[in-house]
This record gives C-alpha cells, structure tokens and sequence, in this order.
C-alpha cells in the first residue's frame, strides 16, 4: 500500500496580506516556514520516495523545507529539482539523469499551479467582497464551475491537473512509491473531489489549510483505501 502525502504550501506571504494570489509568485511568510517545518515534523515517521510541486515558489519552499528538516522523510537521500526534458525553458538542465540510489527527485511542474485568478490576481479580497459581495467572491472563490473575472474555475484548473495526476502521480503509487505533493488549495482540491468522490455540489464546503498534511493510502489498482489528515 503506497502513501499519497498531499500538503498546501505554507502561507504566503500574500495570504498574511488577505489578497488574491492565482499565478503570482510569492514566497512564504515567516508562518509559513514555521507551519512548513511542523508539517516536517509530522511527516518524520513516513519516507518519501518521489515529490511533485507546481512551477511557484511558495509550494516549492513547501516541499523543500518537508524534505530537508528531518533526513528520515527521504531515507537518507538529497532532494533533487528535476526539471521535465520537453520543457524548454530549463537550459538543458534535464540532461542529467541523476542518481536514484542517493537522489531524491522533485518534479516541478505547472499542472500543479494554482488556479489563475485573472482580474482579481492582487487584490485584497474582503475589499472585493464589498465591491461585489460576498457571496459573488464566495462562488468565484469555491464554487466548482464559475470563473473569477479573466480567471479559471475549479473546473478549469481540474482539466489540467487531473491528466497529469493519474499519468504522472498515480503511476508512481501503482509501482508502490511514496509520494508527496506539495501544490496548491485548488489543484489539490481537484485531486481530493476525484480521491473522495465529491460531486461537485459538495466542493465549496471542501477548505485546505495551509501546511496541514493529508495522506492517503492507495492500493495498486490506483484506488485510495484511506484517509488520515496531520492535524
């Protein structure tokens, strides 16, 4: 039975700030290193044998500092970025294959990243609420089909991030891999409505918080058997 480690990144620091955050690439808050590193800290007694995370940094900054804190999470082995050999932006860095018996892959990639909020990217969303409503920002914050102004929908966001999920994610379970994935509140939600079969009147009342550990135990069929959540 393989783990599924799912974890929204620590707080940005654009969550302290209460904005709209999407595709814009902030790091963490000091918090959000702290809840990092308590996640770190509840992850101790699992050994994580692959990571994926999106292209931003503060999901990135996640993963890191879960892999690093405790050297048991990876077995004694050095997190790597590895980055995909069909992106072309990464300078032929995928060139080198590396070392599966000391290395410890992170996967970068952005089927991962967070919905995109278009219009809202930046804005302070009790100040939006008031321009709006409450419960417009509500539904373009929740719900799973409506679109934020210019943005994605939870629907949206799930025809990229499932794809990659059973074709990337799932494969590795199947072989018996642990795996962590350090992402996002809603391209985690997506993989969660699928794992837990919510419909999609159920999604808006589904919250993440940020650096709380969800596993998963998942069988070799690629079905999820169980759930524990690292509160």
């Amino acid at each position: 039975m393989s783990k599924l480690i799912l974890i929204r990144h620590g707080q940005s620091i654009w969550n302290a700030a209460n904005k709209f955050t999407g595709w814009v690439d902030v790091p963490l808050s000091k918090l959000g290193r702290l809840e990092a590193t308590k996640a770190a800290y509840k992850l101790r007694d699992y050994r994580v044998d692959i990571c994926f995370t999106s292209l931003l940094i503060r999901a990135i900054e996640t993963a890191i500092i879960c892999l690093t804190e405790f050297e048991e999470i990876c077995a004694g082995k050095n997190p790597v970025l590895k980055h995909e050999a069909d992106d072309p932006h990464w300078h032929g860095w995928d060139k080198y294959e590396g070392n599966s018996s000391c290395e410890l892959p992170i996967i970068p990639s952005m089927a991962l990243d967070e919905r995109f909020y278009g219009d809202l990217q930046g804005l302070n969303k009790a100040q939006t609420a008031e321009k709006y409503g409450a419960d417009v920002v509500q539904a373009w914050r929740r719900s799973f089909s409506m679109r934020p102004p210019g943005g994605e929908s939870l629907e949206d966001t799930m025809q990229r991030t499932l794809p990659f999920f059973h074709s990337r994610i799932l494969t590795q379970l199947k072989q018996g891999d642990n795996v962590l994935v350090a992402a996002h509140g809603n391209s985690l939600r997506s993989i969660i409505m699928q794992l837990d079969r919510l419909s999609p009147e159920l999604i808006p009342n589904l919250e993440l918080a940020t650096g709380v550990p969800i596993i998963y135990d998942v069988d070799n069929t690629g079905q999820a058997t169980n759930k524990i959540i690292l509160i």
